[in-house]
């Protein structure tokens, strides 16, 4: 602690030359007019200069700290540098990315509806093949019922001629079996007439032969 004339103490930092000057003896009078003792006023007085000496910082401190501070702040900016490129190319990397994504988004949804078509196509296909398959069986099942139909008049045309046949034939056996009782009715007749006459024959020779 060096002095600053009569009755004053210059404080001065440690580290630093220039010096802030402290009137001692201006501080103990006034301490000694307000009831302090001499003795009182002079430890007050130096632990004044203490303090101040301990905590008061200096333009030197200040421009000290103010130089930190710049190069703090430097160093902020050269952060905020990195982190704008970072920024950058992570924008520009998922911009790639998105038209990455893109691009195999939409080759993908090439790919599906080409895939889509194709099933299309295979469903119209075989949608072609059954209706052609629906239509063969329907002209097999129509052939089928032609010839069932045939097959159904040539039954009954062979039922109706059968009939016919056995009506014919019936006929036939009536007139025939008429025929053959008519026969055997004038055969019995003939029979009978020459039975009677025989007879008449026999009872005349009898009468004849019996004494008058």
């Amino acid at each position: 602690m060096g002095a600053a004339g009569p009755g004053g103490t210059v404080l001065e930092s440690e580290p630093m030359a220039e010096a802030i000057a402290f009137d001692t003896h201006r501080f103990v009078k006034h301490l000694t007019a307000h009831g302090f003792t001499e003795q009182q006023a002079e430890v007050l007085a130096d632990e004044q200069v203490h303090l101040l000496n301990t905590n008061l910082a200096t333009q030197a401190d200040v421009a000290v700290i103010q130089r930190d501070i710049a190069g703090v702040q430097r160093d902020i900016a050269g952060v905020q540098r990195d982190i704008e490129g970072l920024r950058q190319e992570t924008k520009a990397e998922m911009e790639a990315l998105r038209q990455e994504t893109k691009a195999e988004m939409e080759a993908l949804r090439q790919e599906t509806k080409a895939d889509i078509a194709g099933v299309q196509r295979e469903i119209e296909v075989l949608r072609q093949e059954t209706k052609a398959d629906i239509a063969g069986v329907q002209r097999e099942i129509e052939v089928l019922r032609q010839e069932t139909k045939a097959d159904i008049a040539g039954v009954q045309r062979d039922i109706e001629g059968l009939r016919h046949e056995t009506r014919t034939g019936m006929e036939a056996l009536r007139q025939e079996t008429k025929a053959g009782l008519a026969e055997v009715k004038a055969d019995l007749l003939k029979w009978m007439t020459g039975a009677l006459i025989a007879q008449g024959g026999v009872i005349v020779a009898l009468l004849k032969l019996l004494p008058g």
